[in-house]
């Protein structure tokens, strides 16, 4: 989020890339069948047009150096399995939350719970997310179900959500009052410029959905963690640790 790397491609792609493809050659020389690797719904992109979503059938635009770095892990990881015959499974998760969460979602729980008025009452537009403990149940069903070898799957709760609907969902959570202002999306993207925030605000402003229905078909995948009990999970957890 706050890159300072002189090259920070380069800083990525030696532990994404060239890190994980390494590791999978040792893992397959010392014999394991399956390798899962936890990559990121950034490879597909940014952001979905509204009403739209991501499926593993979309090609790879990765736009910042992280996402590059993923991209070209997956593609090395398909490399080692055509050389090696270890079965590889690429599991593509959005934002994940959860008790110990960090970056923006943490932030956005400090100014929630300090009652700060937000300017996000009017964002029209459809998130997608995944607690961490369905994450992990979906990693355990990929590095176990017979059908899962070889395949790509986007994971999430299946609950998409605006930004001002998860403002008051998470203020809900929290047990406090929120206080969000109907500002136009227009005025924010200008703020956000104006800032030299541009970006972080078009992540509060834009969509970006996933469909998961490939895993759920596939392999009988349910998230065990219903979405408002992970925003429950994770308030609780901010109480208990930053209050």
């Amino acid at each position: 989020m706050k890159e300072i790397a002189i090259d920070p491609i380069a800083e990525f792609r030696a532990v994404n890339t060239f890190g994980t493809e390494t590791l999978a050659r040792q893992a397959a020389n010392a014999g394991v069948r399956r390798f899962v690797y936890v990559s990121s719904i950034k490879v597909n992109g940014e952001n979905t047009p509204f009403g739209t979503s991501f499926t593993e059938a979309d090609p790879h635009r990765p736009r910042d150096p992280y996402g590059i770095s993923k991209s070209e892990a997956e593609l090395a990881l398909h490399r080692v399995t055509r050389e090696t015959g270890m079965e590889i499974v690429i599991v593509r998760p959005p934002l994940v939350y959860g008790p110990g969460v960090k970056g923006n979602f943490l932030a956005m729980l400090k100014i929630l719970h300090r009652g700060i008025p937000l300017p996000f009452g009017a964002i029209v537009n459809r998130r997608s997310l995944v607690y961490v403990e369905n994450l992990v149940d979906a990693l355990v069903l990929c590095a176990t179900h017979p059908a899962a070898a070889n395949n790509t799957y986007l994971v999430s709760d299946g609950d998409d959500v605006s930004t001002t609907e998860l403002l008051r969902m998470l203020s809900q959570a929290l047990g406090v009052p929120v206080w969000l202002i109907p500002v136009p999306p227009s005025f924010l993207t200008l703020g956000g410029a104006v800032l030299g925030k541009a970006a972080a605000f078009k992540r509060l402003l834009c969509s970006l959905v996933v469909d998961s229905s490939k895993i759920r078909r596939e392999l009988g995948w349910k998230p065990p963690v219903g979405f408002q009990e992970g925003l429950q999970r994770t308030a609780e957890w901010f109480k208990s640790n930053h209050v």
